[in-house]
């Protein structure tokens, strides 16, 4: 048996691949044994006696049903678990996802005109201080504090009115009686010098 060492190291530098890669036609072992350059071994791959062969294929098919059938929950019990809770999913990255909603909203709101920058900073603090735990409650909170405002506003606003009546009465009351005094003033002059 001729030794083909020589024609596999170089074909397999000539196609691009390595030896196991390499395929040279046991019927052809004499015309190959003669090739001893790579324009040879180049002349032999174009007539077919030495081929690349083809790539082994690993299948990801289990692969992709194994996580098709996690995503939907199963083979997630207590008995394929290794990780503590806190390793598959830390309460750190919790925390963080939470912030990041809430925060969102708040901005959004902010930048939307429907809060203002005081009630803003306001609950910005309470939601870094854990006071909201979604933001279905966050937002809750925020109609609840908005309406609130609402109606102090309006309850100051109807003192003020009240204030400004009442001081218009008084200003209109003391007009009459200086009106009514000046008048009997001029009406006690009268009856003095009819006297």
């Amino acid at each position: 048996m001729v030794s083909l060492r020589l024609q596999k190291r170089l074909a397999a530098s000539v196609l691009g691949c390595g030896l196991r890669k390499v395929w040279l036609d046991p019927n052809e072992v004499n015309d190959i044994s003669m090739a001893n350059s790579r324009q040879n071994v180049r002349k032999l791959v174009k007539d077919g006696f030495i081929i690349r062969k083809p790539e082994k294929i690993h299948s990801r098919a289990r692969a992709r049903a194994s996580a098709e059938a996690k995503a939907k929950g199963r083979h997630t019990g207590y008995g394929k678990r290794r990780g503590t809770r806190e390793a598959r999913l830390p309460t750190k990255i919790l925390w963080i996802r939470r912030m990041r909603v809430l925060r969102r909203l708040l901005k959004k709101y902010r930048d939307g005109k429907k809060i203002d920058k005081h009630l803003y900073h306001e609950l910005y603090m309470k939601v870094k201080g854990n006071v909201y735990k979604n933001k279905r409650v966050l937002m809750e909170a925020i109609h609840k504090q908005k309406a609130e405002k609402i109606r102090e506003k309006a309850i100051v606003d109807q003192l003020e009115a009240r204030r400004a009546k009442n001081k218009q009465a008084r200003a209109r009351k003391a007009a009459r009686r200086e009106e009514r005094f000046a008048t009997g003033q001029i009406g006690t002059a009268a009856t003095e010098s009819k006297k």
